[in-house]
């Protein structure tokens, strides 16, 4: 009886995790970790710079401690072994370059032109998430579920959401919409509910399948996220919305922020699973 129960708990490890290591399961956990941080850091930067070149003066600082958060993170990423293949060294090389520029003079545009080409460049950097994942086809079922999760739905609602929140930021800031940002806002808005509802709909079909990988109470977690989601979409809808906004800047700004944080930690919970899941028992 006791041998049967060491070979069924041997058995339910086993499920629980790969077999063989993964290094290059671990080299892709490393890399989107450090690319999520530089999208992050954009995103962020996007919107403390809409806040200022809209009125709100106090954003200056955050502008210039994201630019620091953005040139850490790429710098993480050239340290990294993934950063060797030549099609990813290209496009983060492009990226990092754009950026680079852009920050020299986001400053001197306007507000319009300052969030379309940070917009840009995020889009570039999406893109080379994407060339991530296509580049290592040798990542486990697990891994490739979560990979898929994390790059074509967490990644895209964080930056749906961070384009509202630069929107919105700039719109408390000055006060006032046009007919044209209202309807460009509300665009948004579906898209965030739409990425929210495959969040939860595909974090909860990974999690029937593998819920062993995870050491963390991840169905909490989508609960917290899906609440906040919805508030904040809520928020937006009641306070920003308007032809005549009366709602702080840095305020809304904040709420953004923390709502778009309690959506990366479904990304971080997942990194963490498949980088713990790379180890394997061999």
């Amino acid at each position: 009886m006791r041998i049967f129960l060491i070979i069924a708990m041997l058995v339910f490890s086993l499920q629980a995790k790969s077999f063989f290591s993964n290094d290059k399961q671990a080299e892709a956990s490393e890399y989107i970790a450090a690319l999520k941080d530089l999208i992050v850091a954009t995103q962020r930067c996007r919107g403390a710079t809409g806040s200022y070149l809209n009125g709100n003066e106090t954003a200056i600082d955050l502008v210039y401690n994201y630019r620091s958060d953005m040139k850490k993170a790429i710098g993480t990423m050239e340290s990294l072994p993934m950063s060797q293949n030549a099609m990813i060294n290209g496009r983060a090389a492009s990226v990092s370059r754009d950026l680079t520029s852009l920050n020299s003079k986001a400053l001197d545009l306007t507000s319009a032109q300052s969030f379309n080409g940070y917009t840009k460049n995020l889009a570039q950097a999406l893109m080379l998430a994407q060339t991530v994942s296509k580049q290592f086809t040798d990542l486990n079922d697990f891994g490739n579920e979560a990979v898929k999760l994390m790059l074509e739905v967490i990644l895209p609602l964080s930056e749906n959401m961070g384009q509202l929140r630069a929107l919105g930021s700039g719109s408390s800031a000055r006060a006032r919409n046009n007919t044209k940002q209202i309807a460009q806002m509300k665009a948004i808005l579906r898209n965030i509910e739409s990425l929210n509802a495959s969040l939860q709909s595909d974090s909860m079909a990974i999690l029937s399948r593998h819920k062993e990988a995870y050491s963390t109470d991840l169905s909490s977690r989508l609960l917290t996220a899906d609440r906040v989601v919805k508030d904040y979409v809520s928020l937006t809808r009641k306070e920003i919305l308007l032809k005549k906004v009366n709602y702080s800047s840095s305020e809304y700004f904040s709420t953004s922020t923390n709502a778009i944080d309690d959506v990366i930690i479904i990304f971080d919970i997942n990194r963490r699973a498949i980088l713990k899941d790379s180890d394997g028992w061999i």
